[in-house]
Formats: C-alpha cells, sequence, structure tokens
C-alpha cells in the first residue's frame, strides 16, 4: 500500500509520497516513472493540492438504496431503482484541495448539500476491460464531497451548475493504492458531528461493474477520475460558517471550510 499526494513545492506541483508524517517530493509522477529528488516536507507544512487534476472527471448519479428511497420519499415519488450502471459528467474547474473553502454563491436559493465519496483514479490506459481486469487498471482511491444546489438541480435543464459551480468539488486529501473498493467506510462529519456514515459495500453497482462497462465505449486515462456516488441523507444543508469532513480511516480527512459568496 502506497499513499501518494501532490503539493506546492518552489511554487509549482509535485507529487509526492507519503510516509508517517513525512513527504518525500517525487521527480515524475506515479502514473510515468518517478524518482525521489532527496526533498522531504513535514505533512503540517506542505501545501496539499488536489491529488489529481483529471482529463475526464466521471461521476456516478445513483448507485446506493437508502439514498434513492430518501431522496424519493423527501419529492414524494416513487423509489426507482436504476436498472442498468449510467454515468455523468462533472468539470474539474469545480475542483478544490482540503482546506480550501466551499463558496455557496450569492443568488443560490439552497439548499446546497455535501455528498460524501469513494472517488477511484485511474492508473493505465485502459478499454473493453472484463469485471475480472476492472479493477486492475485502478491506481488507487482517494475522497469527494459532491456539492449539489438542490435548486438548480431542479430547475436548469442541465447539471451545469447545481453540480459544478466554482469550489463544488473538494477530493482529497491523499490517493491511497491496493484498497478495496467494496469495503470502504465513508463518513460525512458537519461541525464534529457525524451526519452520515454507510459501508461501499452497499453499492447498487459496484466499482469494477462501472470500470468494465465504461471501458466498453470508453477509454480510460491515466489520472481520470470516477466518483461512486453516496448513501443515505445528504442533510442538514451547508451553511456558511459550517465547517465539512469527509472521513475514510485510510484515506484520511477531506475538510473543507464553507463560506457565502460575498
Amino acid at each position: 500500500m502506497a499513499t501518494w499526494c501532490r503539493v506546492e513545492t518552489n511554487g509549482r506541483p509535485a507529487y509526492g509520497l507519503v510516509q508517517g508524517e513525512m513527504v518525500t517530493i517525487m521527480d515524475g509522477s506515479p502514473f510515468e516513472r518517478y524518482t525521489p529528488t532527496g526533498t522531504r516536507l513535514s505533512l503540517s507544512d506542505a501545501r496539499l493540492l488536489v491529488p489529481v487534476v483529471p482529463t475526464n472527471f466521471y461521476a456516478v448519479g445513483l448507485n446506493y438504496r437508502a439514498h434513492i428511497e430518501w431522496a424519493a420519499a423527501r419529492h414524494g415519488i416513487p423509489a426507482k431503482v436504476p436498472a442498468q450502471a449510467d454515468v455523468g459528467y462533472r468539470s474539474p474547474n469545480a475542483l478544490i484541495a482540503g482546506g480550501e473553502a466551499i463558496v455557496l454563491p450569492k443568488d443560490s436559493p439552497g439548499p446546497v448539500e455535501y455528498e460524501g465519496e469513494l472517488v477511484a483514479v485511474i492508473g493505465r490506459r485502459a478499454r473493453h476491460l472484463s469485471e475480472a481486469e476492472a479493477l486492475g487498471c485502478v491506481l488507487g482511491y482517494t475522497l469527494g464531497n459532491d456539492v449539489s444546489e438542490r435548486a438548480w438541480q431542479k430547475t436548469d435543464r442541465t447539471l451545469w451548475r447545481a453540480q459544478n459551480s466554482h469550489t463544488f468539488k473538494p477530493m482529497g486529501p491523499f490517493i491511497v493504492t491496493d484498497l478495496d473498493p467494496r469495503q470502504q467506510r465513508i463518513a460525512v462529519r458537519l461541525n464534529g458531528r457525524v451526519v452520515s456514515e454507510y459501508d461501499t459495500a452497499a453499492m447498487i453497482f459496484d466499482a469494477a461493474h462501472y470500470i468494465a462497462r465504461m471501458s466498453r465505449y470508453l477509454t480510460l486515462y491515466p489520472g481520470d477520475v470516477i466518483w461512486f456516488g453516496c448513501d443515505g441523507p445528504t442533510e442538514p444543508p451547508l451553511s456558511a460558517g459550517d465547517t465539512v469532513e469527509v472521513v475514510n480511516d485510510a484515506i484520511g480527512v477531506l475538510r473543507n471550510p464553507v463560506v457565502r459568496e460575498a
């Protein structure tokens, strides 16, 4: 198991391997060849960046039964579990690192809600994979907070601002290799209180199924990311002054303050 991060050093981004409380800066990246530079930083002194800037940013919409049932009850409609694994897109422009602020747009009627998710980071080019082969193209896993503006999600023709507004996609803090995506527990804390907690074993379609299905029609490239959805309720909504955290024992804590646009 290896833990990768991406940090700012000498005014430029660089990948590093995390060992305890220290980061060894690498020349190169985990997607290609890399060698240690000899530079080591304390994690507490390092400025962590988004762990990867993807060329393609994929997101699963509805992939947990309890979340589907909660949303259906909230809107007074029948719960409809998807019959097949479908994938949407998000914008890399919305990505921010842990520690950066989620900005609530000043004209947002709300509610704006969190969605704490497991994220796969693709490690090699892949096409036409079987489910048995699918996880072999994954470098590792990180965490994402799929922030969503629900009023805009209902009224806009697409999700262009409901899901992709500036700062709406915190991701990090690390990429951890050799994790089983079916055996992870994801929690969300709001102002220190656990407001959501679930196991990825509850996915309707698991990571291998999604990756294999996607690779039938798409080419997956190193650095692409796939967000796998969340389970259960996603409330209370976010407010200025909040701190929201997505937590996993292996990957760490993705922590972001929330502010209102000036």
